[in-house]
């Protein structure tokens, strides 16, 4: 009987201890379960290749929010990580091809990991004593090293043209050739799945821990006895590791890479990606991997200007959210939590609704001087928003200046009730 009472599931430490695994892998599980569903979503092969490209920006983005976001080490040129695991998983595909080695090809990324992961070693070894301004100068130098190196050895780099190889060649994987894209798909989703938990596990290490604690306050780290500069080598290393499977998945998806694979241009986008969506959180930078990747290939689609957008879109992100997607998220979750979140409906409604179309007239008047500016002569008819127009004549100036002015014009009227919504949703018990 005593052994019953002390396993009972009923009772409040139990229960506490169940709710928190289902916390813990409730996520996981409902990942996992999209990640399979989705092509039967998204049949299309451009659909695919968009996913598997959104997949891979997501293992690079957690791997540098690994430096940053945990270890507070600012880095210019980790896309070079990601680059070397590439080309030395795109040689290993060609020795396959060319030897005819008896490798499957779902391995191909751990190698891409370890070569990224030794080369951090080396760079670790005197970059991380510090994680200021050093840290960054140094990544940044080693970052145009290499590519600068890429185009000087071309037997590993390839030169300017890089280097391609055949994924098909490899052992088959219980049958499975990787012929088709939703095959690749579901080995770049499996190994997305893979790193991640292994990313969330480090983050629950002393190790990861401690990273945190030296970001923070990296004197009173050294003072309980920790090596600030091994804690920060330790997270360097990590993180090299999966910016290395990162490239591998980038040779079996593209079958190609380039020295554009790890200049400071690629190095420049991920740090984008990871602000954009939250330093702050271990999520973060999957939501920023995935509205970055869905900016850059839909949006491209629709107009040549998207890197203004995705730019201004960073900018206010930095200016008025640090948090980035993931902190604007979080931030409701005190308001949830008292109940009020229903208050903030209607103020949202009022404000960003009208905000949103005045930002779209905005849109509209720099798309118009765009093609009046650059348009071939004579070619003055333009679709925009669904709608062909004369871009030459007035009236389209004149309604798009009216709803960019009219939409932020009320916008900025009601944000103060926004805000006092806001402070009302966000206090208990009523406005102070």
């Amino acid at each position: 009987m005593n052994d019953q009472l002390k396993t009972d599931p009923s009772k409040p430490a139990q229960r506490m201890r169940a709710g928190s695994m289902t916390l813990t892998l409730g996520p996981w599980i409902v990942a996992a379960i999209a990640l399979m569903a989705m092509p039967y979503i998204f049949t299309s092969n451009s659909a695919l290749t968009i996913m598997n490209q959104m997949w891979i920006t997501v293992v690079f983005a957690l791997a540098y929010n690994m430096l940053l976001g945990q270890g507070g080490m600012l880095s210019f040129g980790h896309a070079v990580y990601m680059g070397l695991g590439g080309f030395f998983c795109m040689h290993l595909m060609n020795y396959i091809e060319d030897f005819g080695l008896a490798f499957p090809l779902p391995l191909l990324p751990l190698f891409g990991g370890l070569f990224g992961m030794g080369f951090a070693m080396i760079i670790g070894s005197f970059s991380t004593s510090g994680a200021g301004t050093r840290f960054a100068m140094i990544s940044l130098g080693v970052g145009e090293l290499i590519a600068a190196c890429s185009v000087i050895i071309v037997a590993f780099f390839g030169g300017e043209e890089g280097i391609s190889g055949d994924r098909t060649y490899g052992l088959p994987f219980f049958g499975v050739e990787f012929l088709k894209q939703i095959e690749v798909y579901y080995l770049i989703s499996f190994w997305l799945m893979l790193s991640a938990a292994l990313m969330y596990l480090f983050s629950r290490t002393p190790v990861g821990r401690m990273a945190n604690a030296v970001r923070d306050n990296p004197e009173r780290a050294q003072f309980l006895g920790y090596s600030a500069r091994w804690v920060r080598f330790y997270s360097f290393c990590a993180s090299g590791f999966f910016c290395g499977v990162a490239g591998g998945l980038f040779a079996i998806s593209y079958e190609i890479l380039t020295e554009e694979n790890l200049n400071a241009a690629s190095s420049g986008v991920i740090l984008l990606v990871t602000f954009l969506g939250g330093v702050g959180f271990f999520f973060g930078p999957i939501i920023g991997a995935i509205a970055f990747t869905l900016l850059q290939t839909v949006l491209s689609l629709q107009t040549d200007l998207w890197a203004i957008y995705v730019g201004g879109l960073f900018l206010a992100t930095v200016m008025f959210f640090p948090g980035g997607l993931a902190g604007l998220m979080m931030m409701h979750v005190p308001a949830i939590r008292l109940g009020k979140a229903s208050g903030l409906i209607v103020p949202y409604i009022k404000t960003l609704v009208p905000g949103a179309i005045g930002i779209l007239g905005v849109c509209a008047l720099i798309e118009m001087t765009f093609h009046f500016r650059h348009g071939a002569k004579g070619d003055n008819e333009m679709t925009l928003f669904w709608t062909t127009f004369d871009s030459h004549t007035v009236m389209p100036w004149l309604i798009a200046g009216i709803v960019a002015a009219v939409g932020l014009g009320v916008a900025r009227a009601t944000a103060p009730a926004m805000k006092e919504a806001w402070d009302e949703a966000n206090t208990a018990g009523g406005a102070s």
